[in-house]
C-alpha cells in the first residue's frame, strides 16, 4: 500500500536527499495558461465572469455573488450548538496565540541625535480564500481571520466556492464562522477567477481590491496567486498537505497510523511519511494502515494518498539521520513521536509546525491547539513561516536624526557616496552645513 524507502547504511548528502525525499508531482506552471484566462475573464467582465465560471467549473449558478450581511449573521445563529462551542475556542485560542507573535515597537540609540526607529504596520486590506471542494473548512476562517484582526487589518474581504447543495451559495458552515468574526463582506467565488477578483476588485460587486491574499486551494488556485504576486501580496502556493512523523521503536503504531491516514483523507495527493529507526515499527504500520484505509469514510481518496510517490515509510539507522531527512524534506506538519521528544526536537531545523509527543497529533493543530493551521508545504518550511498575525504587519523603519546625529556620520556619506560616484548624495548632506537659504 505504501512504498518503503531503506536508507540504513547510507548517509546521503543534503543535495542527493533533496533527490530522495518523496513528493507528489504537482507542477503549477501546468495551470497557469488556464488561470490567466480565467483572471482575464473576470478582470474584462467582473460579475458576469464570476458567474459563468461557477456554472462551468463548480456546476451551479449562484444567485448573488457578494453575500448579504443579514444572511451571514443568520448562518452564524443558525450554527448547531456543538459546532458554534468548538469554534468559539479556537477563536479564543488561535487569538491568544496570535497575540503573543506581534512585535513590540523598539528604539535604538546610535549615538547623540541619532535614532532608529522599528514600527509595525498592519496591512490595510486583506482577502481571504477558503476552499470548498472536498471537505468544509470553517477551521480555516478561524486561523485565517484571528491573526489578521489581531494584527490590525482594517478591512477583510472573504471567498469561497459557490455550493451545489445550498442553492450556489456558500457552505453555510463557513458563513456562520465568518459570521461569528464580525465578516461581513464575503462572496460566493472560487478558483482562480476568486483569487483574479480580489487582486484586482470588482467595482459591480463593490469588491475593492486587496493586499493580501492568503488561504490554500487547488493546483489553479495556486497558480493564480503565483500570477497575481507583485500586484498583491500573497502567503505562499500552497499544495497538497503533508505529515511526517518522526518515530522511534516506543512509538505506538496505531497511533502512528491513525495520523498518517489523518493526512491521506484530505487529498489523494496528501503526503504521508513516517521516518524510522525501527523496522519493528514500520512492519507493524503498514497493516495498519490498511486496515484504517479500508474503514475510512474517504477510503478511495486514503488509498490513492498513501499508494502515491508522495507516501513512505522511510528506515533510517537512527533519529539523527531521521531529522536531517526531515529537515531537507521541510514538512508542513512534523510529528515527534520518540522517546524524548524534546531532544528530537533539538535536531528540527526546517517544519512548519512540530508537534511533540503522541498526545499532540496534528489534528490537535488542526483546530484547537491554538497554533495556526495554514502553513507552508511542498518543502517551503525551509524558507518560509506558517500563518500568522505577523503576515499581516509590515516592518518599517524610522529614521529620526538630528543635526549633532548627522553631523557625526557626515564624512562617512561623503567618503561612500564618492567610492560608489554617486558625489549628490554627499551633496544633500553637506548642504545641510552650509550657510544660506
Amino acid at each position: 500500500m505504501i512504498q518503503l524507502l531503506d536508507l540504513r547504511g547510507r548517509r546521503p548528502g543534503r543535495a542527493e536527499l533533496m533527490t530522495l525525499v518523496p513528493r507528489a508531482h504537482v507542477d503549477v506552471a501546468v495551470a497557469s495558461e488556464t488561470a490567466a484566462q480565467l483572471i482575464a475573464e473576470v478582470r474584462a467582465s467582473g460579475e458576469s465572469a464570476l458567474v459563468a465560471q461557477a456554472e462551468r467549473l463548480d456546476g451551479v449558478r449562484p444567485s448573488v455573488i457578494r453575500v448579504d450581511p443579514a444572511d451571514i449573521a443568520a448562518a452564524a445563529e443558525a450554527l448547531d450548538p456543538p459546532v458554534r462551542a468548538a469554534l468559539d475556542e479556537a477563536i479564543r485560542r488561535v487569538r491568544r496565540a496570535s497575540e503573543a507573535q506581534v512585535p513590540p515597537p523598539a528604539v535604538t540609540d546610535l549615538g547623540a541625535g541619532a535614532q532608529v526607529i522599528q514600527r509595525w504596520q498592519p496591512i490595510e486590506r486583506v482577502g481571504f480564500y477558503v476552499p470548498g471542494g472536498k471537505a468544509v473548512y470553517p477551521s480555516s476562517v478561524v486561523m485565517s481571520v484571528v491573526p489578521a484582526q489581531v494584527a490590525g487589518v482594517a478591512s477583510v474581504a472573504l471567498a469561497s466556492p459557490p455550493q451545489a447543495a445550498f442553492g450556489g451559495g456558500v457552505h453555510p458552515t463557513i458563513l456562520g464562522a465568518a459570521g461569528i468574526l464580525g465578516v461581513e463582506e464575503v462572496y460566493a467565488m472560487g478558483g482562480a477567477g476568486a483569487i483574479g477578483a480580489l487582486a484586482y476588485g470588482v467595482p459591480g460587486l463593490g469588491l475593492d481590491p486587496v493586499d493580501l491574499i492568503t488561504g490554500p486551494g487547488n493546483v489553479y488556485v495556486a497558480a493564480a496567486k503565483r500570477l497575481v504576486r507583485g500586484v498583491v501580496g500573497i502567503d505562499a502556493e500552497a499544495g497538497p498537505t503533508e505529515i511526517l512523523i518522526i518515530a522511534d521503536a516506543t512509538a505506538r503504531a496505531r497511533l502512528v497510523a491513525a495520523d498518517l491516514v489523518s493526512q491521506a483523507e484530505h487529498d489523494e495527493l496528501a503526503a504521508a511519511v513516517l521516518v524510522t529507526d525501527s523496522p519493528e515499527l514500520a512492519e507493524a504500520v503498514v497493516p495498519e494502515l490498511a486496515r484504517l484505509a479500508s474503514t475510512a469514510s474517504a477510503t478511495a481518496r486514503v488509498t490513492a494518498a498513501l499508494d502515491g510517490p508522495q507516501s513512505a515509510v522511510v528506515l533510517v539507522d537512527d533519529i539523527a539521520a531521521a531529522a536531517a531527512f526531515s529537515n531537507v524534506y521541510g514538512p508542513e506538519h512534523l510529528e515527534l513521536q520518540t522517546a524524548d521528544p524534546g531532544a528530537t526536537l533539538d535536531l528540527i531545523t526546517n517544519a512548519g509546525a512540530i508537534f511533540l509527543g503522541q498526545d499532540a497529533p496534528v489534528s490537535l493543530g488542526d483546530y484547537l491547539a491554538g497554533s495556526n493551521h495554514v502553513l507552508p508545504t511542498g518543502g517551503q518550511s525551509r524558507f518560509s513561516s506558517g500563518l500568522g498575525a505577523t503576515t499581516f504587519l509590515r516592518s518599517q523603519q524610522v529614521i529620526r536624526y538630528d543635526r549633532e546625529g548627522l553631523a557625526g556620520v557626515r564624512d562617512g556619506i561623503r567618503a561612500l557616496s564618492d567610492a560608489e560616484q554617486l558625489p549628490a548624495h554627499g551633496d544633500a548632506v553637506d548642504a545641510r552645513f552650509a550657510d544660506g537659504p
